[in-house]
């Protein structure tokens, strides 16, 4: 199936398959050219003899250390210096759009590709990277086209991958469903039915939500909107059809988000609110045993296997998080269907992938290039892999190995066989509307009024 950069921009959707097709090609590509100088006027106001590195701040972060570290051995480190930055990621985005038109903008900033950087690129804020990959074939054939299409607008690339892809799936706790007498859930029915007994066995918040950063209290919505409507419904609210959220299929999906949260499966009534993901709290809950689901992002199997630990660098964790998965007690499962929905049980959601965007007035774009060349590296793979990210590059496969092999190759085989991957809201749409979505998310959660939440939704601007 040919996926068009309409369909992966303004739908903010791939299809799982032509996700990863071609991971199995030989990262050989390109043979390699002679080394050509990207011409780029320098900024002179930017600071001289270093490039920033700004990152989303989270457990994750050993790897992009390990980058700059990478870079600055290189000769054209030794001349520019790359400096590592991270934000914490309840404050990313904000601070983001608030530096991004300052003399404090980084030269290279994560982000989400989509509607992430939309707000930026249209202000004249990115630099193309189609003369880098001129420059450089490998900085496009490297990765599969269909990831570097979600970071692309109109003719040009506006990012490079530099994480994984990063399916949302329900993480569970192995001893404390095994001690309870709980089967892993597979129907909406039986996430209820478990959660009931979780409850009278003790287990008073079945399932981790962390309410208090408002953005996982989203994943709820994604799935069960998809799952009862299909993808068309939130296709069609991005490309600007407000009345989608209105409709029957959305306001059963609302009724099916109120019978969970009624269930007390989240704990008492707003008690997620003073939860985040972002401060390792759910991370905890799960391994303390006190939850047994966590419905989150990949990039949580890192998060909790760093619960807890004193590590440093690139140093394995050591803590109780790190136990908990070396005693095989993680467990991960797709999201329940919902028999008699539209969606597929195979569609997934969560971000594609995240990517490194370049400031067009960087001062370095040479040394920009050479360190965005480290993401395409064999040894670049594999310390993301042993994170537990699923990285994107074409000799992704033949690399997977050790303790999260089995991990691994399950997410690729889930987004392989995925017929639809919707894109995070918040990351589908205009940055510029991403409090909206989240307060109408966690006002649902708080007060289960339909009225408002849809309100909330139609007054969205579309992603295109």
């Amino acid at each position: 199936m040919v996926i068009s950069r309409q369909r992966l921009w303004h739908g903010a959707a791939v299809s799982g398959a032509a996700l990863l097709a071609g991971v199995a090609v030989s990262a050989c590509g390109a043979s390699a050219s002679a080394k050509t100088t990207i011409k780029a006027k320098a900024a002179s106001a930017r600071p001289a003899g270093k490039i920033t590195v700004l990152v989303y701040g989270d457990a994750q972060n050993s790897v992009e250390k390990w980058e700059v570290a990478q870079y600055n051995k290189t000769p054209e480190g030794h001349k520019v210096k790359a400096v590592f930055e991270s934000i914490p990621g309840a404050d990313y985005q904000t601070k983001l759009q608030t530096i991004m038109s300052t003399s404090s903008a980084p030269d290279i900033f994560f982000n989400w590709g989509g509607g992430s950087i939309e707000q930026f690129q249209k202000a004249g804020l990115l630099m193309p990277l189609n003369g880098m990959m001129k420059a450089n074939p490998k900085l496009k054939t490297s990765f599969l086209p269909s990831i570097l299409n979600a970071a692309k607008i109109g003719k040009n690339y506006y990012g490079i991958p530099m994480r994984g892809t990063q399916p949302v799936v329900l993480f569970y706790d192995k001893a404390l469903l095994r001690k309870d007498g709980v089967p892993v859930p597979k129907t909406w029915a039986q996430l209820l039915s478990d959660a009931k007994t979780l409850k009278r066995k003790g287990v008073s918040v079945p399932i981790a939500d962390g309410g208090g950063d408002q953005w996982p209290t989203q994943m709820w919505f994604e799935y069960v909107y998809d799952r009862i409507a299909g993808p068309s419904l939130v296709t069609d609210g991005l490309a600007g059809n407000r009345k989608v959220w209105a409709s029957a299929a959305s306001r059963k999906a609302l009724a099916y988000i109120k019978q969970l949260v009624q269930s007390g499966a989240f704990g008492p009534a707003k008690s997620w609110d003073s939860v985040k993901f972002t401060s390792g709290q759910t991370a905890q809950m799960m391994v303390n045993g006190i939850s047994a689901f966590e419905l989150m992002g990949s990039w949580d199997y890192s998060t909790i296997q760093s619960q807890g630990s004193t590590a440093t660098g690139t140093n394995p964790p050591n803590g109780p998080g790190a136990a908990f998965v070396k005693d095989g007690k993680l467990g991960w499962t797709a999201f329940p269907s919902i028999p008699g929905g539209k969606g597929n049980s195979a569609d997934l959601a969560g971000n594609t992938e995240n990517y490194y965007s370049v400031l067009a007035k960087t001062r370095y774009p040479q040394a920009v290039a050479d360190f965005l060349k480290i993401m395409y590296t064999p040894a670049f793979v594999k310390n993301e892999l042993a994170l537990g990210n699923l990285t994107t590059t074409k000799n992704t496969p033949k690399l997977i190995s050790g303790p999260s092999a089995g991990w691994l190759r399950w997410q690729y085989e889930l987004v392989n066989h995925a017929p639809h991957f919707q894109l995070s809201w918040d990351q589908a749409y205009p940055q510029t509307d991403t409090n909206t979505i989240h307060t109408a998310v966690a006002n649902y959660f708080d007060d289960l009024n339909a009225n408002q939440f849809i309100k909330a939704m139609e007054s969205l601007r579309p992603a295109a």
